[in-house]
């Protein structure tokens, strides 16, 4: 359960770049099998992360655009 409110109180900016760096790390090699699995869940914990953030993101632009035509479209019959 810890995991969990770690996570959601992990903004993009700060996932993004612990995966960056998680990445970097499983591309130079020379870790061990056990550090290589425990980057990769954490890299797949950071993704679902960022993902959460780009999906909200969305989710408010959508909201914003399709709020913004129907005001342009004022009421009917003007």
């Amino acid at each position: 359960m810890a995991a969990k409110t770690e996570e959601a109180a992990l903004g993009y900016e700060q996932a993004r770049d612990e995966l960056i760096e998680v990445v970097r790390r499983l591309e130079a090699g020379g870790t061990t099998l056990e550090e290589s699995l425990a980057l990769w869940e954490r890299g797949e914990e950071l993704a679902k992360v960022c993902r959460h953030w780009l999906e909200g993101a969305r989710a408010r632009l959508d909201a914003a655009l399709s709020e913004g035509e129907t005001e342009s479209a004022g009421p009917a019959g003007d």
